[in-house]
């Protein structure tokens, strides 16, 4: 069965190029990025988990763990990191799970039969602090992610669930946000003393509020 937002991320035991992890505990109270790689040693794996690499402070400051997954096994793992580290100028920082009998694979429904039978889509979930399942965002294998998006999407995910609102249409990061319907607009001035636009009765807009 496939997994939903919103459904508890299965947990897990694994072999990682830092180790032995149990996913639940390696997030601990962090917020989580769990994405799924083809193949180890091919072309626009090795830019992605560089990008991650560089990434490493704005996850940090967003308080989110990342962790990469491929059906390769953890020794030919650490041999691909020293290729991304040399040609991505990077030191990759975070873990990539050796999945060869393919157990985490199934269970996030990462291997997707009429694209390949054995390999992954660039499958990639975000997990709340709860360990439930909040993003699920899948691309072909042949292409490379949008690594902004997906910062911008924890920033959207991490507001919404400290505050009621929702994000507008291409938001980011500091932007007027969407006031959710089930607030009555005479409590708003209450809850965002910054002040609100009513556009129309179920779009209401106010700025940012942890800004």
């Amino acid at each position: 069965m496939s997994l939903r937002i919103g459904d508890d991320a299965p947990n897990f035991k694994a072999q990682t190029s830092q180790g032995e992890i149990d996913f639940y505990e390696y997030l601990g109270d962090s917020w989580g990025v769990l994405f799924s790689h083809p193949a180890d040693y091919t072309p626009v794996c090795t830019t992605e988990l560089g990008k991650t690499a560089s990434l490493k402070g704005e996850f940090d400051k967003r308080n989110v763990k990342v962790i990469a997954l491929s059906t390769d096994n953890v020794e030919s793992h650490k041999g691909w990191i020293n290729d991304i580290n040399e040609t991505q100028g990077v030191e990759v920082n975070f873990p990539i799970i050796g999945d060869e009998n393919r157990e985490i694979s199934q269970a996030y429904d990462m291997i997707h039969p009429n694209a390949s039978l054995t390999a992954t889509v660039r499958s990639l979930f975000v997990i709340g602090p709860d360990k439930k399942i909040k993003l699920i965002i899948s691309y072909p294998a042949s292409t490379g992610r949008n690594f902004q998006e997906i910062l911008r999407v924890i920033d959207s995910l991490q507001l919404t669930a400290y505050h009621s609102v929702a994000t507008p249409a291409d938001w980011k990061d500091g932007e007027d946000v969407v006031v959710l319907p089930s607030i009555k607009s005479e409590d708003i001035p209450a809850k965002f003393p910054k002040g609100f636009t009513e556009v129309r009765s179920y779009l209401r807009t106010t700025p940012q509020p942890n800004k």
